[in-house]
């Protein structure tokens, strides 16, 4: 078998020459039916979006409502085990591990384990509960159940205010 080497200057030739006539095009048969695409694998989440219950209200008076929370990682966990405000205090473990995987709260950027101290209770327990969703089922959905009707569905945790649709 000769190979033939192909330039851009003779490309447009060689086309040509191994193009089928216009009936022998359509009388060739197609072997095989198309191939699908390739199937493509979603993307890895890495970074969920949240709104705080509350508000984290900063020294200025600010309230920061949105934020975002990375994937923990084993180092994430590992870490806290060190700390020694854990070893003197184990209840602090969920601050030291939720400052290392929040990535920011509205402007702040830099967050760490004295802005989660200062958040109300209930953005804590908020937080503590997102980063569990996050970290083992992988999504922020909840199933819930309507009391009135006793319908279920699903509810986005990351997504606004109660009651709001």
């Amino acid at each position: 078998m000769r190979r033939r080497t192909v330039t851009a200057g003779n490309l447009d030739e060689i086309l040509q020459a191994t193009a089928p006539a216009k009936g022998e095009a359509e009388a060739v048969s197609k072997p095989f039916a198309p191939t699908p695409p390739p199937r493509q694998e979603p993307a890895l989440r890495t970074e969920f979006e949240f709104e705080l219950p509350r508000g984290y209200v900063d020294e200025a008076g600010t309230v920061h409502r949105h934020g975002s929370m990375r994937l923990a990682t084993a180092r994430d966990e590992l870490r806290p085990q060190i700390d020694l405000r854990v070893k003197e205090n184990p209840a602090y473990l969920s601050v030291v591990l939720l400052s290392q995987v929040i990535t920011r709260i509205g402007t702040i950027t830099d967050v760490h384990a004295g802005v989660v101290e200062r958040m109300y209770a209930t953005d804590v327990a908020f937080l503590q509960d997102f980063y569990r969703r996050v970290n083992s089922e992988g999504h922020t959905r909840a199933a819930v159940t309507c009391p009135h009707c006793e319908g279920g569905f699903e509810v986005d945790l990351s997504g606004g205010r109660l009651g709001e649709s």
